[in-house]
């Protein structure tokens, strides 16, 4: 939920309550002043009706509504527990109208000359209180509904003005991208804490620049590095292996497990390198790749090398592909999938290449059994550990997908492993 609407729910509730608040108190201290109004003149039409009595005068006709008069004598027990007066509402029946209707009531108690008690009750027409507690109960939805909808509109119009520098440092934040050039981050707030969070903002993406410029230097440094003594070990080894007139076999035989170690490392950091290089981005250039073409090319070359294994390949073109990426990536893509086919199929057995308009199938055999869909593009995982697999074949192929957006898949049907690669329409172009 955005900041925004969840401010506004906020203070709609907030508005119900005290507005609810205020219509039970509006009512109370409405019927209250009204009840009010009504006891004074009910108490001066008494005081009127009480001094016409005891000066030998006669009472006006009651009638016989809600609105006159009543005087009669009560015995001294009654007026001994009674107070002087009471005010009460009550519905008085109208014999003309045939129904009940509403009165504000005050029963005085009074003596005359002779010490006689009497009762005189005087009436008058009062409010419905059911029909005023509809018609507030009407007023207060209204208003409430009313104001309801003033305060969201207003509120959302304010908010989104106020929080503009918010939503451009957001912008910018989710179009950043460590290691490109990005635009500038606009400053034209005067808000203190958006001018602190854009400051923020420039200091950490400065950090994380510095830090990226950092670890491609180490990266590339490291790989450097680590090539020349590797070289240097591999040269050195074979310069004993030519001059083995004093080797034993045995040494000889270690000597063949050291250079094979060192092309294992060889290989590794080159991928590593590779690898690294991907994430950071470090591949801008862009051009067609015919990925018909370049599967047959690297199948053949597999084929020559893998066929002591017994290993064959069948490429079936179900129509013709053409990407736009680095040309590099994409040998390495077809590259890594189809070794990973002869390396880790059956043997002697069967790989099986299928090119469609948007996808690039590669199976081959796995009688041991499916591996982890959940793990297998990970760095190095290996589900049986294979000589010449450095582990980063796939994962090297997850890292260029998710740089091109295309989706890498895996499958295991029939006892075949089946990894897919499926290119979205952006990536593709027509064929020539």
């Amino acid at each position: 939920m955005k900041l925004v609407y969840r401010i506004v729910l906020h203070l709609a509730w907030v508005l119900s309550l005290l507005l609810a608040a205020w219509a039970v108190l509006f009512y109370f201290a409405l019927t209250d002043r009204i009840d009010r109004e009504t006891d004074d003149a009910l108490e001066a039409r008494a005081e009127t009706a009480i001094k016409q009595f005891l000066s030998g005068r006669a009472l006006p006709d009651s009638g016989s509504g809600n609105d006159g008069c009543l005087l009669r004598s009560i015995p001294d027990e009654y007026a001994a527990v009674r107070p002087q007066e009471v005010y009460t509402d009550e519905r008085i029946y109208i014999p003309e109208r045939d129904a009940r209707e509403p009165a504000r009531v005050l029963r005085m108690l009074f003596r005359d000359g002779g010490g006689g008690w009497h009762e005189l009750t005087v009436m008058a027409p009062a409010i419905e209180k059911n029909e005023l507690t509809r018609a507030l109960l009407r007023w207060v939805v209204s208003l409430y509904l009313v104001l309801l909808l003033l305060l969201l509109v207003v509120t959302a119009w304010v908010l989104h003005r106020t929080m503009r520098p918010l939503y451009a440092l957001l912008r910018w934040l989710d179009d950043y991208t460590v290691g490109k050039p990005n635009p500038p981050l606009a400053d034209d707030t005067a808000v203190a804490e958006f001018r602190r969070l854009n400051d923020a903002a420039r200091r950490y993406a400065a950090r994380a620049e510095s830090l990226f410029e950092r670890q491609k230097q180490f990266i590339g440094n490291a790989s450097h590095e680590m090539q020349t003594p590797l070289a240097v070990c591999r040269n050195r080894l074979e310069m004993l292996v030519d001059d083995a007139r004093t080797l034993t076999g045995e040494q000889l035989a270690e000597i063949a497990k050291v250079q094979r170690t060192l092309g294992h490392l060889v290989r590794l950091n080159r991928s590593l390198l590779l690898l690294s290089k991907i994430e950071n981005g470090q591949f801008p250039e862009t051009g067609p790749v015919d990925v018909n073409a370049l599967v047959r090319r690297t199948a053949g070359e597999l084929e020559e090398i893998y066929a002591y294994r017994g290993m064959r390949c069948t490429v079936s073109d179900r129509g013709r592909l053409v990407v736009r990426m680095n040309p590099s990536l994409a040998e390495s893509v077809v590259g890594n999938l189809l070794k990973n086919a002869f390396v880790h199929g059956d043997v002697p057995g069967e790989v099986t290449v299928e090119i469609a308009p948007d996808a690039l199938r590669i199976s081959n055999g796995g009688a041991a059994g499916p591996l982890d869909a959940g793990h297998i593009f990970d760095r190095f995982y290996q589900g049986t550990k294979k000589e010449g697999s450095t582990g980063l074949g796939l994962a090297i192929v997850d890292a260029v997908c998710r740089l091109y957006g295309l989706r890498a898949e895996y499958a295991y049907a029939a006892g075949r492993h089946c990894f897919s690669i499926l290119f979205p329409e952006g990536c593709r172009l027509p064929p020539e």
